[in-house]
């Protein structure tokens, strides 16, 4: 019977069995894509979804600033920290009469045209113009939340 065509069943058979032999030539019913991967998507949810929400979180910390300043006093402390993100960490003395304690200013820089001011106004009186960045997930960014932009001698 090689000259028969596949569609049709050998003689012999009924409507019945016809019907029967053509639903187990489609198979079973196929799934779905999202019942076929779903631990593959599950996975790629509890992955993708924390980074995701980390990385809107810090560009939207980093875009809006809490608050802007100026601190006056002298750099006691200005160096380049960190294992693989570098940033400029500085601390300022701020003295309000002489013969008093200072209060320490803890700040960072994170541009390098910056920090090369502070450096040159080293010894110097100084205000250091800072925003302030609350609620950074990573210490990437620097130590504090106190970011120098701009930096001024006083004479």
């Amino acid at each position: 019977m090689p000259d028969e065509p596949m569609d049709r069943p050998p003689r012999g058979y009924t409507t019945e069995d016809v019907e029967e032999i053509r639903k187990e030539e489609k198979g079973p019913r196929k799934a779905g894509f999202i019942r076929r991967h779903w631990g593959k998507l599950a996975l790629l949810t509890l992955v993708a979804g924390p980074i995701l929400v980390l990385s809107i979180w810090t560009a939207l910390a980093l875009a809006y600033s809490y608050s802007k300043g100026d601190r006056t006093g002298y750099v006691q402390k200005f160096s380049k920290k960190g294992w693989i993100c570098k940033t400029w960490e500085g601390e300022l003395a701020m003295v309000s009469m002489p013969g008093t304690l200072a209060q320490i200013f803890p700040f960072t820089v994170r541009d390098d045209a910056v920090a090369a001011k502070v450096n040159a106004a080293a010894g110097k009186r100084v205000v250091l113009t800072y925003e302030e960045h609350p609620g950074l997930p990573l210490s990437c960014f620097g130590e504090t939340s106190y970011f120098v932009v701009d930096v001024r001698p006083l004479e």
